[in-house]
């Protein structure tokens, strides 16, 4: 259990998210404490930042924020099994970039970012109005205010990754309908407010710290401004991100795990790796579906979970080959969470394949999982494999008639046996392996250092995988690398449009115009405010 955020974050909790958005600005208060009564302690403070935080809770579940970024990319997709997900065609949309501004993905997102940012904007007014004493409280106010501002940058990086061109909304008092600001202005903001707030931020990490802002989260924060700055803006900052990376790896107190699918167990509170996480909690702190997103419903019997999986999200499967030569991979055999087959007399099998769910399927009493609908060819979307349940890396279709049982799924976060719709383990947000790649992007596109450092520091990711070593780094593996090591953790939409592959074909995907490389702004947003301009190419 994560008794300091148990005890402090937890205010707020909720998917009341999804409720609110950037003119919401007068907020519904949930306490009747008198300000005068109140922020005494530091106790009292971090029960107040909780609210800021407890919108991260909307990243782990469906139709938001990590679902725009993953299901626009190579990596996963939702294909329509017969009557099941068609969803009126939104996540067919998504995945081959045909979306419109009505999606009701993108409102959700926007409402969520905004969510967050009301509310930092709201506890940074309440905090600035409290009376100080002494030296100490002084110093207290100006440390929680600094960490309020980097939990509002956090969500304004997303939207400008995102939507780009948005609103930028800082005063709490002022409940005009704002406008939109232009890409590169949300990118100075942003930068500006870090640049000012990192040398206010903690450095330890321990309990005190964990689930919350401190240097690192704010440094690595700005190392990802910095390598998509020439995306953002026009101009590179390849050397600026390198410097922050550099800074974490030597300054920071973090390392990497020995084992990678350690960063990701129901109990990650030890991860030497992680830098910023967001704590969920099944019961105190719940909205981390993942295994009922991408399970099918018999699996509800191998996992022995309390409700039934939606069978879902799956992986494309170019991207989940890219982990293993094919005809190397004698295939997982059975479906525990760290799935690994046996290495093959010949290369070897890379330890992230514990990202996915393949191949047969067990019950706990070593009985083979049934598909319960499976009725024969006259069946919808019937299976070839027949009635026992076998995830296969291969997906016939998108639409209309995906096999039920096809996609590798995603095991990437330890599953708990006898688990709830809510998952226990902590979300990552930021993590050191992504600084290490990010450095070595950084050296090979021109930072100090070049392609040599760069492929040293690739390698060292390659090495704790188990894989041989690149004898040469290129983008395109370095791309590829990214893709197996950062798998579903919201970055492959981001490093596709970096690299200028966003655009590009992959399975059931054609050609996409750069229009797509900025999600729409999202039309009940147009409707309630008329200073607010679409994105360019949607109009």
């Amino acid at each position: 259990m994560k008794n300091i955020y148990r005890r402090f974050l937890l205010v707020g909790v909720g998917l009341t998210l999804f409720t609110q958005s950037c003119q919401d600005l007068d907020e519904t208060v949930y306490s009747q404490t008198l300000a005068e009564d109140f922020f005494k302690t530091n106790e009292e403070y971090i029960a107040s930042l909780g609210e800021a935080y407890s919108s991260f809770g909307g990243l782990g579940n469906h139709s938001g924020l990590w679902s725009i970024q993953e299901l626009a990319s190579d990596e996963l997709v939702i294909a329509t099994k017969g009557g099941d997900w068609y969803d009126g065609g939104v996540l067919i949309q998504l995945h081959q970039h045909e979306w419109t501004p009505d999606n009701g993905f993108f409102d959700n997102t926007w409402r969520f970012l905004y969510g967050g940012v009301s509310t930092c904007n709201r506890l940074i007014y309440q905090f600035s109005q409290l009376e100080t004493s002494t030296p100490e409280d002084e110093a207290r106010q100006a440390a929680f205010i600094a960490e309020l501002r980097a939990v509002r940058a956090l969500y304004y990086y997303w939207l400008v990754d995102s939507f780009g061109n948005v609103p930028l909304v800082t005063d709490f008092l002022n409940t005009e309908a704002p406008p939109n600001s232009t890409r590169a202005q949300v990118y100075n903001f942003v930068l500006a407010e870090l640049n000012e707030i990192i040398p206010l931020l903690p450095t330890a990490k321990d309990a005190s710290t964990y689930g919350r802002m401190t240097k690192w989260a704010a440094l690595a924060m700005r190392m990802k401004l910095y390598l998509n700055a020439e995306v953002y803006t026009g101009t590179a900052q390849w050397q600026k991100a390198a410097d922050d990376a550099e800074e974490i790896l030597n300054e920071g107190p973090f390392s990497l795990e020995d084992i990678y699918a350690d960063n990701f167990a129901i109990d990650n509170t030890k991860s030497t790796e992680n830098i910023l996480v967001y704590p969920y909690d099944k019961v105190f702190a719940r909205g981390f579906n993942w295994p009922m997103m991408t399970f099918h419903y018999a699996s509800q019997g191998v996992f022995q979970f309390t409700a039934q999986p939606w069978n879902g999200y799956a992986t494309v499967e170019e991207f989940y080959n890219s982990y293993v030569d094919p005809a190397q991979n004698p295939g997982p055999q059975g479906n525990v969470w760290k799935g690994l087959a046996q290495a093959p007399e010949t290369g070897t099998l890379d330890e992230r394949l514990s990202n996915f769910v393949v191949g047969p399927q067990f019950n706990p009493d070593g009985s083979r999982a049934t598909d319960p609908g499976f009725e024969g060819e006259t069946a919808a979307a019937p299976d070839p494999d027949g009635a026992p349940l076998t995830f296969t890396p291969h997906i016939n279709e998108i639409h209309p008639n995906s096999w039920r049982q096809a996609g590798a799924r995603i095991g990437k976060y330890e599953i708990e046996q006898g688990g709830t719709d809510n998952m226990s383990n902590d979300f990552v947000i930021f993590r050191l392996s992504d600084v290490i790649l990010s450095l070595a992007e950084a050296k090979l596109r021109g930072a100090t250092g070049g392609a040599a450092e760069a492929l040293v520091l690739v390698n060292q990711v390659r090495e704790r995988a188990g894989v041989t070593p690149f004898l040469v780094l290129t983008e395109d593996n370095l791309l590829a690398e990214r893709g197996r090591e950062m798998f579903a953790e919201m970055v492959r939409r981001q490093d596709l449009i970096r690299f200028g592959k966003f655009g590009g074909t992959w399975w059931e995907k054609d050609e996409s115009s750069e229009t797509y490389e900025l999600f729409p702004i999202p039309q009940p947003q147009l409707d309630a405010n008329s200073k607010l301009d679409q994105n360019p190419g949607y109009n």
